[in-house]
């Protein structure tokens, strides 16, 4: 997994956003009638909507969580739908815990 991609994906305010909401869609999206968005995942103009800001510019944010392996995104009809991948995120924040913990011979 590229970490670099990773760590810039989460040094957004708007993709921290995004994979909070993504965290309890059946809450968060559940007025999306299209399919269920806990079992498929959630359509990525409600996103826009839910964060304010336009379609193009969820997209480009939503494009880089996909790039860091942060969320899964599957197209369905004319719609493309969004899921957060709870393997990858514990992944990086497992490695983010080893990275950040100072070892007793470094404070020598």
């Amino acid at each position: 997994m590229d970490r670099s991609t990773q760590l810039k994906a989460m040094a957004s305010a708007p993709r921290m956003q995004i994979l909070k909401l993504l965290a309890d869609p059946e809450t968060r999206f559940s007025g999306q009638w299209s399919a269920d968005p806990a079992a498929f995942g959630v359509c990525m103009t409600l996103i826009a909507q839910a964060l304010g800001i336009a379609q193009p510019t969820a997209s480009r944010h939503l494009d880089l969580l996909k790039q860091a392996g942060f969320i899964t995104v599957r197209r369905h009809q004319k719609w493309s739908y969004c899921q957060r991948n709870e393997v990858v995120i514990a992944d990086f924040l497992d490695w983010l815990g080893r990275e950040m913990r100072v070892e007793a011979h470094e404070d020598s």
